[in-house]
Order: C-alpha cells, then structure tokens, then sequence
C-alpha cells in the first residue's frame, strides 16, 4: 500500500498536482490540515482513499479536528497538532496518541518535517506542500515495518509504503 503524506496545503493546488504527478499512483493520500476549502479539490484529484483533518486556517471547514483509523495494521490518529502545542513539542501528542492506542500519529501544523521512533508509537509530520517557515532540511528515515520514508523535495511531502 502506498500512502501519501501531506500537510498545510493552504489552498495551493500546484505543489500538491506537482507531488501527485511525483509519485505515481497511489491507495491513500492523509492530510494534516490548513486546506483551506481545499478539501474537496484534493478528494478529486487524489483518486483514492482520502483521511483529512482541519486546520488552525481552516475555519469554514466541515473536517474533523481530529481523525483515528486503521491502515493495514496500523492504527492512526491524525491531527493538525497546534490543539496539542506541537510548536513547543511532541510530549502532549504522544501521550494522547498513547491513550487512543495509536501505533502512529501524524501532525502539521509547524510546516517542519518531523519524523520520530518512540519502543511504542511512530511521529510523523511531513512538513508543508505551501511554504517552510524555518527549515529546509528533509527528514528521510524508516517509516512502519522498516520501510523508507521520503520527503518530496522542494515542497515536502511523505510516502510511505508499507
């Protein structure tokens, strides 16, 4: 299964047509938020199955704040993260994703790719397909069942294949 990652679109659709056309065909594509009345479109354009979350800009919008489902054997918990304080950290979100008994948890919100290894819990933030606020630094590693993460370059997004 190939799962597409991604975050902070902020309503710009050529960074995301531009990854889609990237990396093929894929089974998922998982948004962390900040679509901004974008979420139709990427239902569209994706051609697959698709999990969203809204966004601190998404204040329109009819997405869930927050999102749990399974993937293969994984079990997900998708959020933008600035409900948890991801600017200051990950602690506040690991211990809810811990209580929902998530095996991974996704976030966006600080438009930096994050990618962390906890014995029990897997941290994903792919960054943002809009604009980086204050890295430019990719973040490659190994995603679920040691398979290999990878972030788009120049307009971060993650493909896991698992």
């Amino acid at each position: 299964m190939r799962v597409l990652i991604v975050s902070d679109t902020h309503g710009s659709h050529r960074n995301l047509d531009e990854v889609l056309e990237r990396v093929g065909k894929i089974d998922a594509l998982i948004h962390m938020g900040d679509v901004e009345n974008g979420e139709h479109y990427i239902e569209a354009v994706a051609d697959c199955e698709t999990y969203m979350v809204a966004g601190n800009n998404d204040f329109f919008s009819f997405l869930p704040k927050e999102r749990e489902f399974r993937l293969g054997k994984y079990n997900i918990f998708i959020t933008h993260g600035h409900n948890y304080y991801v600017s200051m950290g990950t602690a506040r979100l690991k211990e809810e994703a811990r209580l929902r008994k998530a095996d991974i948890v996704m976030y966006g919100h600080t438009h930096k790719p994050d990618l962390e290894f906890d014995e029990d819990i897997i941290v994903i933030n792919p960054g943002s397909l809009y604009g980086v606020w204050l890295s430019l630094a990719r973040a490659p590693g190994l995603g679920p069942g040691g398979r290999r993460f990878e972030s788009c370059h120049p307009d971060f997004a993650g493909v896991v294949q698992w």
